[in-house]
C-alpha cells in the first residue's frame, strides 16, 4: 500500500465512523438510553426499563464480537481489553470513581454528548473538564499518581484475560453463554425500547467490524508492519468517549501539528454531538440549557473532574468498558462495570443525602 492509498485508507475509516456515530447519537437521543440512568431508575424508584435497554445493548453487542471472532474478524487479545496484564485495582477504583462522577455530573460520557447536542450547555462545560482532567490521567499529574497507585496492583496472566482465554472455550460459545441471559432479562416483558438496545448493541458491533476490518492494511508503507488506519491505538476499537474527550482536546490544541490527526474515537465522539443534534432539532426537543445555582456548577465540575480521571484510569466509560469492553468478555471490563454501578449507587445516595440536607 501507497502513501496515497493510505491516506484514502484512513479518510474511508474515519468517514465510516462518523456515519456509525450519527446514527448511535440520535438513538441515544431518541431512546433516553443512560446507565447512569439504569443505575437510578433501578436504585430509586424499582424501574428497570433502562436497565433492560442496557443488557439488550450488552447482550447483542457481545454475540456480535463472538461472531467476529468467530469468523476471524478480531480476537479479544487484539483490543485494548484482552491483554495478559490484568489492571484489577485500576479497574473497580478507575470504574468507581466514574461511576460517582457520572451521577454528580448528571450522566455519564455518552449523556453528556447526548445533552449536549440538545443545547445543554452544562455538558459543554462537563465535556470539556472531562476531557482535561482524562488528558491530565493520561499523561500529566494524576497519571503519575495512577501509576504510582493503582496501576502497581496488577495481575499478570498466562494468556488473555477475556473468558474464552481463561476458561478454554471457544469465542462464540462463551459469547452465546454470557449473551442469552442478558438478552432473556433484555427482553423479558420487553416494550419498543428493547428495539433500541439492539441497534445500539449492533452499532457497537459495526465499529468493531469497520475498525477490525475496513480499517485493517497488512503493510504499512512506512513501518512494513500491519496497521489499523485511523484508529486511536492501532488495534480495533469501539466507541468510548472519555479517552477520546482528551483527544479532541489535544487535536484542537495541536492542530496545526501535522502528526496530530483526527482518529475513530474522536470522529466519533464529534459524531455522537452531531446526531443527537439532528435528532433534538427534527422533533423539537433542542433547547439552550445552563447553570443557575453556583452549587449544581460545582457538582459538575467535580463529576466531570472524576469521570475524567476515572475512566482513563478504568480504560473505559459506560460506553467504553460497560458495552464495548464487555463485548470482548473482558475480565477488565466485568470489574469496571461493576465499579462504575457501585459508583453510580453510591452516587445516588449522595445525591439524597444532599436533596435531604437542603
Amino acid at each position: 500500500m501507497d502513501a496515497s492509498a493510505l491516506e484514502g485508507l484512513h479518510t474511508q475509516v474515519l468517514l465510516g465512523a462518523l456515519g456509525l456515530a450519527l446514527l448511535l447519537g440520535a438513538a441515544l437521543q431518541r431512546s433516553h438510553f443512560c446507565i447512569m440512568g439504569a443505575v437510578s431508575d433501578a436504585a430509586l424508584i424499582g424501574d428497570w426499563t433502562r436497565g433492560r435497554m442496557w443488557a439488550v445493548a450488552g447482550g447483542v453487542a457481545v454475540l456480535g464480537f463472538g461472531l467476529l471472532a468467530h469468523g476471524g474478524w478480531v480476537t479479544a487479545a487484539q483490543t485494548l481489553y484482552g491483554g495478559a496484564r490484568l489492571l484489577w485495582a485500576s479497574a473497580l477504583g478507575g470504574g468507581l470513581l466514574f461511576g460517582i462522577g457520572m451521577v454528580l455530573a448528571s450522566g455519564c460520557g455518552a449523556k453528556t454528548l447526548v445533552r449536549l447536542g440538545s443545547g445543554n450547555l452544562k455538558a459543554l462545560v462537563v465535556l470539556l473538564v472531562m476531557g482535561l482532567s482524562a488528558f491530565m490521567t493520561m499523561r500529566g499529574l494524576t497519571a503519575v499518581w495512577r501509576d504510582r497507585t493503582l496501576d502497581r496492583l496488577v495481575l499478570n496472566l498466562s494468556g488473555g484475560q477475556d473468558l474464552p482465554s481463561l476458561l478454554g472455550l471457544p469465542p462464540l460459545l462463551a459469547a452465546g453463554l454470557v449473551a442469552l441471559p442478558l438478552l432473556g432479562f433484555g427482553l423479558w416483558r420487553a416494550r419498543s425500547e428493547a428495539l433500541w438496545g439492539v441497534l445500539i448493541g449492533l452499532l457497537v458491533t459495526a465499529t468493531w467490524m469497520l475498525t477490525a476490518g475496513w480499517a485493517y492494511g497488512a503493510e504499512h508503507p512506512e513501518t512494513l508492519e500491519a496497521f489499523y488506519a485511523a484508529t486511536t491505538h492501532n488495534r480495533p476499537e469501539s466507541f468510548s468517549f472519555v479517552g477520546p474527550s482528551a483527544g479532541l482536546l489535544d487535536w484542537l490544541i495541536h492542530y496545526s501539528d501535522l502528526s496530530k490527526r483526527l482518529n475513530v474515537g474522536v470522529v466519533g465522539l464529534l459524531g455522537v454531538v452531531a446526531g443527537s443534534a439532528a435528532a433534538a432539532l427534527w422533533h423539537g426537543e433542542f433547547r439552550w440549557e445552563g447553570f443557575r445555582q453556583t452549587e449544581d456548577l460545582v457538582a459538575h465540575l467535580a463529576g466531570a473532574a472524576l469521570m475524567g480521571v476515572g475512566g482513563v484510569t478504568a480504560l473505559g466509560c459506560t460506553f467504553g468498558q460497560g458495552l464495548s469492553g464487555l463485548s470482548t468478555l473482558s475480565l477488565g471490563s466485568l470489574l469496571a462495570v461493576t465499579g462504575i454501578v457501585a459508583g453510580g449507587l453510591l452516587g445516588v445516595r449522595l445525591q439524597l443525602w444532599r436533596a435531604g440536607r437542603d
